[in-house]
């Protein structure tokens, strides 16, 4: 990519318009820029064809869309695939994994290189923190997935802490769901986090998109030695939060338990779990843990989470187990890492 030019990708329309103005271009060139760019997916400012030559030279001089093909992918046996986007921080890249099931077709994107949150249990964590995603890296993820015009939803769960990077998390879910983007319900995006102190209620205020809370233990000393962020906002404190808001109609809230066997899968836990979230409109994904090198903890056996999951759910606490993806190729949950292949 050029990197003297700016990239319109991830631009919303009130940027477009600012772009427009500076050029001398007509006001509505931006509601033309943003559908090329949003609904017809254009690779090249040449291929803006409602647009005069000569603005679209003007363009040219100063912007690029700025969409990058993935350089990598692997096709695990269940179906899932996992890509390996390049990203605008230099050298670095971050993995995106497209689920197909059935009549569904899930992206789960990426927002940061790495991560700062650095629990025990997660891949990316052990990468460490290598940057912020611009709204046009996370938003290319979907724009050149081969695929995108199969997906259904969205989920921010790949690398990297959503709440860490919000002003392009939000910008990239207002450009998604915007009528001049990809007019997207927000309920068809998901928006993960472990809890970040301000950030989340930011979150909950300005987005309409799904929230997905990263739990792991009802317990604040056990959870604490499996996520640090435990130490910034408890798991009391972010569910004190979430209680402010409306989950009865469709914007959904759901807490992430990945079960560890002996640990957070017997019936004190479940208990402690019910007291936690007694009152409020959500439900539980139990997650089997995939283990990583260097990381001793036991994964639950499938009974053990069965049991997990009919007790919570017979004590009004709506509970799954979510089917376990991509595992052959790394692609499943807590397993993302791009370590690898960063320049360091």
């Amino acid at each position: 990519m050029d990197t003297e030019k700016k990239v319109l990708m991830g631009m919303t329309l009130d940027d477009l318009k600012v772009v427009a103005a500076e050029l001398g271009m007509p006001k509505f060139t931006a509601s033309q820029m943003a559908k090329w760019i949003y609904q017809q997916h254009v690779r090249d400012i040449d291929e803006m064809t409602n647009i005069s030559k000569a603005n679209r030279e003007k363009l040219k001089e100063h912007y690029e869309i700025g969409a990058m093909e993935p350089i990598d992918c692997q096709k695990s046996k269940d179906g899932t695939i996992k890509y390996l986007f390049p990203v605008s921080i230099d050298g670095k890249f971050v993995e995106t994994v497209y689920i197909p099931d059935n009549d569904r077709a899930t992206l789960c994107v990426s927002c940061q290189v790495g991560c700062k949150m650095n629990c025990l249990f997660c891949q990316t964590g052990k990468q460490g923190f290598e940057g912020n995603l611009t709204a046009a890296d996370i938003l290319n993820q979907i724009y050149a997935l081969p695929e995108r015009e199969t997906l259904t939803n969205i989920v921010f769960m790949g690398q990297g802490e959503p709440m860490d990077n919000l002003d392009n998390v939000l910008r990239a879910t207002e450009i998604l769901t915007g009528d001049y983007g990809y007019a997207w319900s927000p309920r068809r995006i998901t928006v993960s986090s472990v809890g970040v102190k301000n950030k989340l209620k930011r979150f909950l205020d300005e987005s309409e998109c799904h929230v997905a809370i990263s739990m792991h233990s009802p317990l604040p000393e056990q959870r604490q030695t499996l996520m640090p962020a435990e130490k910034q906002m408890s798991i009391e404190e972010t569910v004190a939060l979430l209680r402010q808001y409306d989950f009865s109609h469709q914007r959904r809230c759901s807490f992430e338990y990945i079960c560890f066997g002996g640990l957070n899968d017997t019936p004190v836990f479940a208990r402690e779990i019910i007291r936690l979230l007694q009152g409020l409109e959500c439900r539980v994904n139990l997650i089997r843990f995939h283990e990583i090198p260097g990381v001793d903890l036991p994964g639950s056996d499938e009974k053990r989470m069965e049991a997990l999951r009919d007790y919570l759910t017979a004590h009004g606490v709506f509970t799954t187990i979510r089917a376990s993806r991509g595992q052959d190729i790394f692609a499943a949950c807590g397993l993302l890492s791009t370590a690898r292949r960063s320049n360091k």
